[in-house]
C-alpha cells in the first residue's frame, strides 16, 4: 500500500503551526527543510515518514482540536504576552494548549465567545473578511440610546476607516435603552466600541454571545468545552 502524500503546505498546516497560506510563505522564506534538504517548491509533496523541519525544529502532524471558551474580563487574547499579563491560554488545559491559538481577538475587557484551535486553515477561513462571519454582542452603555442615533447605526454610517453596516441592532427589553444586542460581520479592530464612541456613548460592558453560529450557552465564565462534530462540520462549511 502506497504512503499517503501531502502537499508540503498541507503537512505544515496539519502540524498546527499555521494555515496553508502562511505555510507557503514559510517555504518561500527558505525556512523549511525536508529530510535535511532546503525546499522552496510550493507544490512539493511529502509523506508522514519524511522529516519536515521549520527553522530546524521537527514538525509532526497533529490531531485537530476545537474548543469554545467563555472568556472572562482581564485576559489578553494571545498565546503569549511579553509583559507577563494573563492570557486566554492560562484558562486552557496544558494538555491542549501546546499548539492551540485563538481564532481572532477579543479585547482584554471584552467577555464571551472565543474559539481556539490548532487548525490553521479553519482559523484563517473564519477570520478572513471575505467570508463575512457573523458576530453577535450584548452591549451595555453608560446612557440611554437616542432614537436618532439608533436609526443612524441601523442604517449604516461612515467611520474614519470606512463605511460600517451592522446586520441587526435591537434594544434589550426593560433596559432603559442602555442595553442592545448587535450583530455584524465586520472584523475591524474594536469595531463595536468604536461604533458607539462615534455617537459619544461609552461601552461599559461588552459580551460576545455568538461567533460563527457558536454560542457560550451553559459554559461558565472562564470555562470551555469541545465543539461537537456537527459544530465543526458547520464551521467548515462556511
Amino acid at each position: 500500500m502506497s504512503e499517503k502524500k501531502y502537499r508540503l503546505n498541507q503537512y505544515i498546516a496539519k502540524s498546527g503551526v499555521c494555515s496553508r497560506r502562511k505555510a507557503d510563505l514559510l517555504i518561500q522564506l527558505k525556512r523549511i527543510n525536508v529530510n535535511g534538504s532546503l525546499i522552496t517548491k510550493l507544490g512539493y509533496k511529502v509523506s508522514e515518514n519524511d522529516i519536515v523541519e521549520l527553522d530546524g525544529k521537527k514538525l509532526i502532524i497533529q490531531s485537530f482540536q476545537y474548543i469554545v471558551l467563555n472568556k472572562p474580563k482581564g485576559y489578553i487574547t494571545t498565546v503569549k504576552d511579553e509583559k507577563g499579563r494573563k492570557t486566554v491560554m492560562d484558562l486552557i488545559s496544558h494538555n491542549l494548549n501546546k499548539r492551540m491559538f485563538p481564532v481572532g481577538r477579543l479585547d482584554k475587557n471584552t467577555t464571551g465567545v472565543l474559539l481556539l484551535t490548532n487548525d490553521g486553515d479553519l482559523s484563517q477561513k473564519l477570520i478572513h473578511p471575505k467570508n463575512k462571519v457573523e458576530k453577535m454582542y450584548h452591549v451595555f452603555l453608560n446612557k440611554k440610546m437616542k432614537e436618532s442615533d439608533y436609526n443612524k447605526i441601523k442604517k449604516g454610517f461612515a467611520l474614519d476607516d470606512g463605511f460600517i453596516q451592522v446586520d441587526k441592532i435591537n434594544v434589550v427589553n426593560n433596559s432603559d435603552q442602555k442595553e442592545l444586542v448587535l450583530s455584524l460581520h465586520s472584523g475591524r479592530n474594536r469595531i463595536v466600541r468604536r461604533i458607539f464612541e462615534f455617537f459619544t456613548y461609552k461601552v461599559i460592558k461588552l459580551d460576545r454571545i455568538l461567533f460563527a453560529g457558536i454560542s457560550k450557552k451553559k459554559i461558565l465564565r472562564g470555562k470551555y468545552r469541545h465543539l461537537s462534530k456537527k459544530e465543526i462540520g458547520f464551521l467548515k462549511m462556511k
